[in-house]
This record gives C-alpha cells, structure tokens and sequence, in this order.
C-alpha cells in the first residue's frame, strides 16, 4: 500500500474537521489539506516528476511544505527533506547525490500556483518495499549518508506508535518540531494523520505559543532543549500543563536531572523513546507502566533488538520492519552496517535489563579507549551532571602521550577543575577519571540538539600533545 493511502484512509469522515490550527486563528481542514495536495501533486507531474523521482524541499517550516510531502508519496515520487541550515555547499551534494526531478525552496508559491490546476485524486500504487523518502543523516561525524525509507518502512512505524502511545482522534497534537527530519515528519504528523485530529502549527518552538498551545494539546512531542526551556519559564506550571495527557522526547538524551524538575513541576514524566534516521522509532518507554530516567524502553513490537559481541555493554543492532533498506547509492557502506543476518548495527552503545529495558551508554564513536581500557562517556557525565554549578557535560577522548587517549570533560557551568577530577575520582576508577575539565557557555549541537562532539575533539584535541 501508498503510505499516502494508509495516512488518508484515516483522516475524518467529515472532512471540513481542522487538521492545522495556525498561530494566526485560522484553520486548514482535512478536506483543504486533500485537495491542494492533489493539486501539487498535479503540479509535480506537470513539472516531469515521474514515479521514484526525488522531490527536494527546503524551506521554513509550513502546511504547505507537508503538502508537497504527501504529494509526492501520492504520485510515487520519494521525498526528500533538507535542513534550511545547511550552506550552499552542503546543499550542492546533497542535489549532485540524490539527483531531485524538482528542488523546491518556496513550497508556499508552489502550492499557490498549483491552486489553478485540476487535483490529482487516483493514488499510485507502491509496494512496501518501494522507495518513499531519503533521510540525509545529521552527519555529527563524517559525510552525511542517504537512509532509504520504504511505504512498509514507514508505515509499519506509523502504525506501532499510534498504538504504543494511545492516540485517539480526540488527541490534539502540538508541533513545534522541524519537518525536515524524522521527528517532525514521520513520527509527530503519522501520529497526527493517523488519529484524524487536529495539531496546533507552530513554525518554531517559542515560549509563548506553547504554553499557549499547551492549554489546546493533549500530546507534545519535543527535543530535550524544548522541556529545559519551559522548565526555565516561571509560565510553565502545573496548571499550564493540566490539559496534556502525553509529553514525549527524543532525538537527543534527555538528562535524569531534566526528567525529575520536569515531574516535580507537573506531575507528569516525560516519555522517552529512542530512533534514529535509518529505522524512526525503535523503542519507546511504555504508556502505562514505568517511564524511568534515562531509560528508552522498550522495542515497540516487532522490531528485534539485541546487544553486538556477547557482552552485557555493546553495540545495539536492530532487525524490524521499519529498519531502512540501505544507504543511497553506497551499496559498500550499506553492507558495512549490516551483520550477516539481516541485523542493522545502530552505532549505538547500550546494554538491557533483565526485563529487557534498554539504556544508551553513548556512540560507538564515541568510545574512549584510555590505557588499554575502555570507557564510556554517558557514565562520566551522568557524575558531573549532578556536580553543583553543572548545567550539562560532555566527556570526550583526545590524544595523550602515554594513554593513546585521555578523558576530558568540557562542561557547561562554572567551577573548580581541581575540586571536579578529586570530587569524581572519588566515585570512578583512575582511568574513567577526566584529566582535565574545560567550561564553556555552550556545547555544538546539531540541529536536532545533539552535542557534536567530533567538534569538541577537534577542538581540544592538542591538550597533551601541544
């Protein structure tokens, strides 16, 4: 089945119900969204897209961005978002690579143009295995790879999270996320269509219009940045939040001490899951039940979630149907990634529970090898996380002399660097212990907050070698 038919067949049967409650007052309706989607999809193919054409947008955040999605799942065509950040180079490889029938920078005069054509109504029919969209990698450490998402890919996911997460077509959903990444597009607007109600559009996260939108919602689906901010407005109470029935985080690690203020403040816990580009969600804490900090749950149903190299701390991989198909056009890197039995591995370190509940440790990339020992950073900057005067940390390996790594911690806050490596020296053995801590106003992130610590090693990295 289309993705596209799976997400309509779910939309009200009364089709003036809004579906984009907009910052201005007014409303799109599920019956407006339909139609001008069948006009860009008119529009795409009078423009030559033909079926398993890439589509490229890049614009700022609109409901006609998400038409041109739809669109072009309608007609067969594969999407492709890019990141309004990215320079002009970035772009150049990304167009040179994926090779787009159409680039489309102003999805708003785009659909207002195809206002005058007739709508595109019949569906093109796809297989599961069939192509819907390229998703770019953050590209925190190397050249960004082109993950391959199916219909079956996506729909698949679509349809376990709607069910883990108990959306209901009473559900009002407040989006704030970008669109141009698996967070905003798939999981929050799958979520959304699948239920048939409406969402309170936000271009952007702002204070204001959330705790707004708070007071309209039911769900919120955030970054960690989107719940440390409100914690950080006297605005956000426990009033403020009283209509919301699910708050939900991803694309980064959302800190313990972040999870407990934000239950301390509402009464509510924060659900987290765990995803990444190349497969959506893949585990998520449970409705009912217990939502721990720092935990991110459980493998939704169906996906298979096992820990590499027989150890209780190793590589995650994954097996699912959400799991993507390989990397564009690098068939080399795609057979890299995958185990001989059909195992992606994640580049994510994490062990489980004897319940099976699963916890990240960090990227494999990430792993300091210091003196022949291995060490990994989540476990250092949990200890200074909770340091006073420690607002986050980041821990990393640079090169050092007699160790071939040495533990840095760079951290966010004020303090004693002496007092800090003495203080954490206490709770950790000598090789995990940083040997050096540095402070600073802010930690390099990427547009979906995570720290970029290929970053911070480079900058850091003549420390002991200098």
């Amino acid at each position: 089945m289309n993705l596209y038919d799976l997400l309509a067949s779910r939309f009200p049967a009364d089709r003036t119900k809004p579906c984009f409650l907009l910052p201005d007052g007014s409303a799109i309706s599920y019956g407006e969204l339909e139609d001008r989607t069948g006009r860009v999809a008119a529009l795409l193919r009078a423009r030559g897209v033909q079926t398993g054409d890439r589509v490229a947008l890049q614009a700022p955040k609109s409901p006609q961005g998400v038409m041109v999605y739809l669109a072009a799942l309608k007609i067969g065509a594969v999407f492709l978002p890019l990141n309004q950040a990215y320079t002009p180079s970035e772009v150049e490889y990304f167009l040179t690579d994926a090779e787009p029938a159409v680039f489309i920078t102003d999805p708003v005069a785009f659909a207002g143009e195809a206002q005058g054509l007739a709508p595109i109504t019949e569906i093109t029919a796809r297989d599961d295995a069939d192509l819907a969209s390229i998703i770019y990698t953050s590209g925190t450490t190397g050249r960004s790879k082109g993950a391959m998402l199916s219909h079956g890919n996506l729909a698949a996911n679509a349809l376990a999270l709607h069910a883990a997460w108990g959306f209901s077509p009473d559900d009002v959903l407040l989006h704030a996320l970008p669109i141009f990444h698996v967070h905003g597009l798939f999981v929050a607007l799958h979520c959304a269509f699948l239920s048939g109600g409406p969402m309170v559009w936000l271009e952007r996260y702002e204070d204001a219009p959330v705790l707004e939108g708070l007071r309209r919602a039911t769900v919120m689906m955030g970054v960690p940045t989107f719940y440390t901010r409100l914690l950080g407005n006297p605005g956000f109470t426990r009033d403020a939040a009283a209509h919301m029935r699910l708050f939900v985080c991803g694309s980064a690690p959302l800190l313990p001490t972040t999870f407990a203020e934000f239950e301390d403040r509402t009464g509510m816990r924060i659900l987290e899951r765990y995803g990444m580009s190349e497969a959506v969600i893949i585990t998520t804490n449970p409705l009912d039940g217990d939502r721990i900090a720092g935990s991110v749950g459980y493998p939704l149903p169906g996906v298979e979630l096992r820990i590499g190299g027989g150890e209780d701390t190793g590589v995650i991989q994954i097996r699912g149907p959400s799991v993507f198909g390989g990397y564009w056009r690098m068939p080399e890197k795609t057979a890299e990634e995958f185990t001989a039995d059909g195992f992606f591995i994640t580049g994510d370190v994490g062990h489980r529970d004897p319940d099976g509940r699963v916890w990240i440790s960090g990227r494999a990339k990430d792993l300091i090898i210091s003196g022949g020992y291995n060490v990994y950073p989540k476990e250092i900057e949990l200890l200074f996380d909770e340091m006073a005067g420690v607002t986050e940390s980041a821990v990393i390996g640079v090169p050092h002399p007699d160790f071939g790594e040495a533990v840095v911690a760079v951290v966010i806050g004020q303090g004693d660097e002496t007092a800090m490596i003495a203080a954490a020296r206490e709770k950790l053995a000598a090789f995990k212990t940083p040997k050096r801590v540095f402070f600073v106003d802010e930690l390099p992130r990427n547009a979906m907050g995570k720290v970029q610590k290929n970053l911070l090693r480079d900058q850091y990295k003549a420390t002991f070698t200098s």
